[in-house]
């Protein structure tokens, strides 16, 4: 099942944006099902107030564990991790037009859409910096 068909059946389950798209990309990330809803639990709905969006929010962790920055010495990793969130981020904002969650609630394009392309971008840029890593 591809990346944004599973993060849509988790959302439709009764799970939020966030823990869609991260526990949807357990194959690149190897975060079991139980810590990546614990850890993106309180990150739908714009972190619970409708700011940055959850479904890109769960995007950028899902980078994050793909391509760690993790020891304060690699800086290789960190200016990676930068430049992919960067890429990530740029590509949702060029389609929806903006990051806030309010914001995107009040356009015409439903969380579910917004999960499954979030979803698809994330896969896209993992796949594509598959051998660099």
């Amino acid at each position: 099942m591809k990346i944004k068909e599973e993060a849509t059946k988790i959302h439709e389950s009764g799970f939020n944006c966030a823990q869609s798209v991260l526990c949807a990309c357990r194959e690149y990330t190897m975060l079991d099902d139980e810590h990546a809803l614990a850890i993106s639990g309180g990150f739908g709905r714009g972190v619970r107030c409708g700011e940055f969006c959850g479904a890109l929010t769960g995007a950028v962790m899902a980078l994050g564990l793909v391509y760690p920055f993790n020891e304060e010495s690699d800086i290789a990793a960190k200016e990676r991790i930068a430049l992919l969130t960067e890429e990530c981020i740029e590509k949702f904002q060029d389609e929806f037009g903006c990051l806030r969650c309010e914001e995107l609630k009040l356009g015409e394009h439903s969380c579910a859409r917004i999960i499954e392309r979030s979803a698809e971008l994330v896969e896209v840029i993992i796949l594509k910096n598959k051998e660099e890593k």
